[in-house]
């Protein structure tokens, strides 16, 4: 067990030695610190808007086993894959980037600072919203109470590039200081914590895509929620559709802007529109392989969204056998693709991509897999 633990913080070390030589011999993107993230993104003239959703990553999972750090590699290698084929112009992280219930270091975001490397090392910029996993408690291993015994642990060295680096608590990173480093530690990064009255709930925030000849002219607004999980229930609560309302009339009062929205547990109307064994027909995917794991309360973001014309998808994670899309009224319901190494089971990895034209406006998808195969192409904007 030791030797796995080793293994972490010399590969970590490595990659970490590797970008600073990049930065000095200038074969890398310099990124300076920024605190106040941007809200606006602009198109380019003449060309779609393409974004890749990276769910599921579970970054630090078994971070004791030669597994652990191996599969956080193997996960790095496929956004890899995903963005010098798609090439994109914006990355969406959609929930459990980190499995933080594995981590025994006290901040995480040494983990999250590996997940975020694949578009920050492209110079491509990202949001991240938050899922079950990224803040959960720690959970003890039952094998280190057998006789093989607890690993001899060695955390990150003191000059790693986070704060608190050596030191080794079991105590976990909040969201709130998980969303601060990414923020402060990245001018690529668009994600906000969002405002204080829904705290716990932190990652609720809207992004603007602008027309490229008119930066105050919105293509689509991109509303992001943090559905729950880890640190408290799983749900969006009353006060994030309260503010997602006010928002929305603020931002689109008269709804005439396409909107799409992200989070990562589905709601209980993924339920309704494809059970396992009853999957409708104009539904497009590849895998429909479990039940859908939904949040355990409806308080009523569903109803808002069913009756905006203006919403055109929803886009979630969370279940690792789903990669479809379907028709729910006037709107479709998306999953990702499972693209981490951690996380449970063993189908195929990749992620799903976006695909935004401006005039006349029009919503495209379909899922790119590690091995370059593209699949499951649907139009979402009819």
């Amino acid at each position: 067990m030791k030797t796995g633990w080793t293994l972490l913080i010399c590969l970590s070390l490595i990659i970490l030695a590797v970008r600073s030589a990049d930065h000095i011999h200038g074969t890398a993107q310099i990124v300076p610190l920024r605190t106040t993230p941007e809200d606006n993104i602009r198109m380019r003239g003449g060309a779609p808007f393409k974004i890749a959703l990276f769910a599921d990553l579970h970054f630090g999972e078994a971070a004791w086993t030669e597994w652990g750090p191996q599969q956080d590699l193997n996960s790095v290698r496929v956004m890899s894959a995903v963005l010098d084929k798609e090439k994109p112009e914006f990355v969406i992280y959609l929930g459990d980037v980190v499995t933080a219930n594995n981590i025994m270091i006290k901040n995480a975001s040494f983990y999250w600072d590996q997940a975020v490397s694949p578009p920050r090392d492209r110079g491509i910029p990202w949001s991240s919203i938050f899922g079950n996993h990224d803040d959960a408690p720690f959970e003890w291993p039952i094998e280190w109470f057998s006789q093989s015994g607890i690993p001899q642990l060695h955390c990150p060295a003191a000059n790693a590039s986070f704060a608190s680096a050596g030191e080794c608590s079991f105590r976990g990173t909040t969201r709130l200081e998980l969303m601060k480093s990414e923020i402060e530690q990245n001018t690529l990064s668009h994600s906000k914590d969002g405002p204080q009255n829904l705290w716990p709930s932190v990652s609720n925030y809207v992004l603007k895509l602008s027309s490229s000849s008119n930066s105050q002219a919105a293509v689509v607004y991109m509303y992001f929620f943090d559905s729950g999980g880890g640190s408290y229930p799983e749900v969006i609560s009353d006060a994030q559709v309260k503010w997602f309302q006010q928002k929305s009339e603020e931002v689109n009062p008269d709804s005439r802007v396409p909107e799409i929205i992200f989070w990562h547990i589905p709601s209980k109307s993924y339920k309704k529109v494809a059970p396992k064994f009853n999957v409708r027909r104009h539904c497009v995917g590849s895998i429909f392989s479990e039940d859908v794991a939904a949040q355990e309360a409806e308080m009523g973001i569903m109803k808002v969204i069913e009756k905006r014309a203006s919403v055109k998808a929803v886009f979630v994670g969370h279940n690792h056998g789903l990669d479809w899309c379907c028709p729910y009224k006037k709107l479709w319901l998306c999953f990702a693709r499972h693209t981490g190494y951690g996380g449970y089971g063993n189908w195929a990895r990749g992620a799903r991509i976006l695909e935004i034209n401006e005039k006349p406006f029009s919503l495209k998808s379909w899922i790119r897999m590690e091995d370059g195969h593209l699949h499951s192409e649907v139009l979402l904007s009819s």
